[in-house]
């Protein structure tokens, strides 16, 4: 292993792509919020949901395994 991770090919690449997990992340948390009957944000803040909010945190750990690995290939 040296320095190629150092060259600006694959440091923008690599930038880049984390971008691009990052926002393939939350537009698939909107969609499944859009979708879900209730307010998720209000269910797990205002009304103290601690079981709602240990799903939708396995549910968003789940999307980001997805997401790195379409990524990483």
């Amino acid at each position: 292993m040296g320095i190629e991770w150092l060259k600006p090919g694959a440091f923008f690449g690599s930038i880049l792509y984390a971008l691009i997990g990052v926002a393939i992340f939350w537009l698939t948390f909107l969609i499944i919020d859009r979708i879900t009957p209730y307010d998720l944000w209000k269910e797990i803040v205002d009304k103290q949901n601690v079981a709602l909010g240990i799903v939708v945190g396995a549910m968003a750990l789940g999307i980001s395994i997805i997401v790195a690995a379409a990524v990483h290939g």
